[in-house]
């Protein structure tokens, strides 16, 4: 059922990202070119919460493609040379080796604009849901959220001192965690109910998301991962393997999808579909 789902959610936050992207000029191939491909776990979050919640998917569609494009912008600017210097994204060349590295700037700044006009569409809801929705989405994207994540991993590849697993977790719960705390919460907000569950259940989940990126970063093949493997140990990088040993980790990543299921307790069936993306996000191979 999740596989199914997964894909559906996929095309319809792909679909309105298409829509919402400009028919013509110099950004309209870079753009789509940019959003194109990846599991669209964070459109599915947004959209599969809503519905658990009773919110229509015609509502629900525009902050699922806003995450997403979010999400894509950030992986624009993180390949860069200036950034993690990635030639390969998603089973392709990053943004900046097949246009050029000031195209991929503003790719990357016309999907992050483009994500608050689509959270901010009327179809989302009354005004005040989609100020809630657009003023945690700044949080969570911004220097308190993603920013401040991707800020302190760059810190942390000159400091004299490799980072503890408490500095890690703090790191990765910006980088990785906000974007997807956002997802899993936004379906409440667009329903008008308490965040609360919801977010509980994405801050486990997003950190299982990176225990296991870290673990595809050991163990993965870099053309089922579809972007260089590797590079975190060649680098002398922290990681959860790293700090915790690759068998450790992967018993964390367990618990965590344990924490993550047991936050969906107050939902009862309703919640299956997000257990089972819980489950999928350690069991991946991309």
């Amino acid at each position: 059922m999740f596989a199914e789902r997964l894909a559906e959610t996929s095309r319809i936050a792909q679909a309105c990202l298409m829509e919402a992207i400009p028919a013509t000029g110099p950004m309209t191939e870079p753009m789509r070119y940019a959003v194109a491909g990846g599991k669209g776990l964070r459109g599915f979050l947004v959209l599969e919460g809503a519905r658990m919640l009773g919110v229509p998917e015609t509502a629900a569609r525009f902050p699922a493609a806003a995450v997403e494009a979010v999400h894509a912008y950030s992986l624009v600017h993180d390949d860069m040379p200036a950034m993690d210097d990635d030639d390969m994204r998603r089973g392709q060349p990053t943004v900046h080796r097949k246009w050029d590295e000031a195209t991929a700037i503003l790719v990357g700044d016309a999907l992050q604009a483009l994500a608050f006009e689509l959270v901010c569409a009327p179809e989302t809801g009354p005004a005040e849901v989609r100020v809630a929705l657009a003023r945690t989405l700044a949080d969570a994207a911004g220097a308190r959220g993603m920013v401040l994540g991707q800020a302190l991993d760059i810190a942390a590849e000159t400091a004299a001192v490799p980072l503890t697993l408490d500095e890690i977790i703090a790191l990765q719960a910006g980088k990785t965690g906000a974007l997807i705390r956002w997802s899993a919460a936004a379906g409440a907000l667009l329903a008008g109910e308490d965040p609360e569950p919801l977010t509980r259940y994405g801050r486990a989940l997003g950190l299982a998301f990176q225990i296991a990126d870290d673990v595809l970063d050991v163990e993965g093949d870099a053309g089922t991962v579809g972007k260089a493997v590797g590079k975190d140990a060649d680098a002398g990088k922290a990681t959860f393997v790293s700090l915790l040993g690759l068998e450790p980790a992967k018993s964390r990543a367990r618990e965590l999808v344990e924490e993550a299921s047991d936050a969906l307790s107050t939902y009862g069936l309703r919640a299956e579909t997000l257990r089972e993306a819980a489950r999928f996000v350690i069991a991946r191979d991309t």
